[in-house]
């Protein structure tokens, strides 16, 4: 799927700067769904485009929200701009979305002629104008037909919008209304997600004539954070004083990013140098790892080859100076099998993985690595089932790929047992904001080795 962004303000090549990405390089991210690439097909000082194109690999779509057993192979999703390309717009354009601009903050301050492009929109005429007019777009939304042998008109709208806007405020704009179109997210909608609405909707929403519609479809039509966040809008508060408009905003850390604290916090109290990160996936944790300069030795290990390429993208591996670069090491492995690679580690982080492991093959996993790979510290993470009650149309599992999810006395009598097992102690507990009845949203096992 694609999306350019245009401007004719002289000199355009300026454009590079407010979306931090050089015009004449071809940029590449890795994203949960694919591939998303930034590049300019036309980069002159009278006028410069940057597009943004998302690659989406349909073996990923088999992870999303609204997957079915064929829906890697029959769906619109690698061609019709969708929450996925809302995503990787956030992804890419971090600091433009956020109105940030190092080598330009004038001209990311002022409004710029500028012409969005999407070729493939899935709505219709007349609500992409109710969306995009009262913003002070000039909309042109022409519906894609159907081929002419099947007659009549498609869903899909080809849009073009023409204004004089902040770069900033054109981003946030698409990426609250490219999902809202949409109307199908390809991720769980979580409390958080109103946070994100607001945030990106910041001097715009709260007058929308649609923003009860675009709050109900932005959160996937739960209607309890739709509620909150139109009250939240409607809110009556009064301007903040010039003390109170100094002090930091506090904000809920995601429940990923509190869990990875939880995880460093617990290889610091270990006193841990060298650490594995057993089923790494695409590096999400490595990524904290390497900035910890008391660690001497990292290593990710995943089974899945296109994982550990993911990881190391991510890691940047290819540009790290040497002497970086010889702290950190991929490998393949199984971690149901043996693997003398992965012994003698001070700590070994299994993060939401064991729940990827189907329960009669949870006993080599703790063969492999409590019995045969021995750290000094086990961390193990994972989903609490009973906190699943706050998540709103929830009716199985947090993943599709989860085995099974424990309650906390599961997990406790689990942790309990392995630990007896193969010679640790070990301390059980919560991560997140927790609730009186359910506990916290992930539970955390740290185990330590008995020393002979």
């Amino acid at each position: 799927m694609l999306l350019t962004l245009t401007t004719t303000r002289k000199p355009a090549t300026d454009l590079g700067y407010l979306l931090v990405k050089h015009p004449g390089k071809v940029h590449s991210f890795d994203v949960p769904t694919g591939t998303a690439y930034v590049m300019y097909p036309e980069a002159t000082d009278e006028r410069c485009t940057a597009a943004l194109m998302l690659d989406v690999d349909p073996q990923r779509l088999r992870a999303q929200r609204d997957a079915f057993e064929l829906s890697q192979y029959v769906n619109d999703r690698p061609y019709a701009a969708s929450s996925l390309l809302a995503s990787a717009l956030a992804k890419v354009f971090r600091s433009a979305l956020r109105g940030a601009s190092k080598d330009r903050p004038e001209l990311a301050a002022t409004a710029i002629p500028l012409e969005v492009r999407v070729p493939v929109l899935r709505g219709t005429t007349d609500l992409v104008t109710r969306l995009f007019a009262p913003l002070g777009w000039a909309v042109t939304a022409t519906p894609i037909p159907f081929e002419a042998e099947l007659g009549g008109g498609s869903r899909y709208v080809d849009l073009t919008l023409t204004g004089e806007l902040r770069v900033a405020d054109a981003l946030n704009h698409l990426y609250v209304l490219l999902p809202v179109l949409d109307d199908n997210k390809h991720y769980w909608v979580a409390p958080d997600e109103i946070e994100k609405l607001l945030r990106s909707g910041e001097g715009w929403l709260a007058g929308h004539p649609e923003k009860v519609l675009i709050a109900r479809r932005y959160l996937a039509h739960r209607r309890s954070l739709a509620t909150t966040a139109l009250q939240m809008l409607e809110a009556d508060l009064p301007p903040a004083t010039e003390e109170e408009a100094e002090l930091p905003v506090p904000r809920r850390a995601p429940l990923a990013e509190q869990r990875r604290e939880a995880v460093l916090a617990a290889i610091t109290e270990v006193g841990a140098a060298r650490v594995l990160d057993l089923g790494c996936g695409a590096g999400a944790l490595l990524t904290a790892l390497v900035k910890d300069r008391n660690l001497t030795e990292i290593v990710g290990a995943d089974v899945a080859t296109r994982s550990l390429e993911q990881a190391e993208r991510k890691l940047h591996l290819d540009r790290l100076p040497e002497r970086q670069k010889d702290r950190i090491k991929l490998i393949q492995t199984a971690l149901t099998y043996r693997d003398d690679r992965l012994r003698g580690f001070d700590a070994a982080v299994l993060m939401e993985v064991i729940e990827h492991v189907d329960l009669p093959r949870l006993p080599a996993l703790e063969a492999a690595v409590f019995g045969h790979a021995k750290p000094g510290a086990v961390i193990v993470t994972t989903p609490n089932v009973e906190y699943n009650v706050h998540y709103e149309g929830l009716t199985g599992m947090r993943h599709s790929d989860h085995r099974f999810e424990w309650t906390r006395a599961e997990f406790a009598r689990w942790a309990t047992a392995t630990a007896e097992r193969y010679g640790y102690t070990v301390t059980v507990r919560g991560v997140g904001e927790a609730d009186e009845t359910t506990g916290a949203p992930t539970q955390l096992a740290l185990f330590k080795v008995v020393s002979a």
